[in-house]
């Protein structure tokens, strides 16, 4: 119960607005310490160790985001995500085939580059090519969501599937093929999203709801 109130803690200062992101996760630390203090599991050298994993996880991500970067710097210099982008424009599909598209073209974008950079290098593009399907920009924003969080954990080479390897120490063969049910999962969600887009709207409307 204790762990499950400070989840909620965290993340409902988030869609309250009472925190940021950045915020919340300070929130979620200072509420982990005071648990494992009362739960008399917080020693100094537990407190120690976690203070090393965390130094030895955010350099790793850091390597990796180096190398995604200089890689995304790559692609872009390239042209390549642009031109990909361009083609699937002059292919002039129907709206949903258009969305079936766009999320096989996000997981295999994915696979190579993360997530903010793969928006980056296609959004002017794509973005007047939803418009003019008529899809709702909200609604897409949370679909390119999941579908780009999809990618990140695309075997063989998903950015998070690197890190999950250096935080478990197992074999990437492992790591995929633990990932993959969580991959067929999101695609599902994907699924149910596209078929009731209301899924994505109910939130976003209450809010704008509540503010008007």
């Amino acid at each position: 119960m204790p762990v499950i109130l400070l989840i909620t803690a965290v993340i409902g200062s988030i869609y309250t607005g009472i925190a940021t992101a950045t915020e919340a996760a300070s929130l979620g630390v200072v509420g982990a310490l005071i648990l494992s203090y009362f739960q008399s599991s917080l020693t100094l050298e537990t407190f120690k160790s976690s203070l090393l994993g965390a130094t030895k996880t955010s350099c790793m991500i850091a390597f990796i985001l180096a190398g995604s970067t200089f890689l995304s710097l790559a692609m872009g210099f390239t042209g390549l995500p642009r031109n990909l982008a361009v083609w699937i424009q002059n292919m002039n599909l129907s709206p949903y085939l258009l969305i079936l598209v766009l999320m096989i073209f996000y997981i295999i974008l994915g696979m190579f580059l993360d997530g903010i950079s793969a928006v980056v290098l296609t959004m002017a593009i794509i973005e007047p090519m939803i418009r003019q399907a008529g899809f709702d920009m909200i609604w897409f924003g949370i679909f390119l969501v999941i579908v780009v969080e999809m990618a990140q954990i695309t075997p063989p080479v998903g950015f998070n599937l690197f890190v999950l390897q250096g935080m478990a120490n197992k074999d990437m063969g492992y790591i995929a093929k633990s990932a993959f049910p969580l991959f067929l999962l999101m695609i599902f969600a994907v699924i149910l999203v596209v078929i009731f887009p209301e899924i994505a709207l109910w939130l976003p409307e209450q809010m704008v709801q509540n503010l008007n």
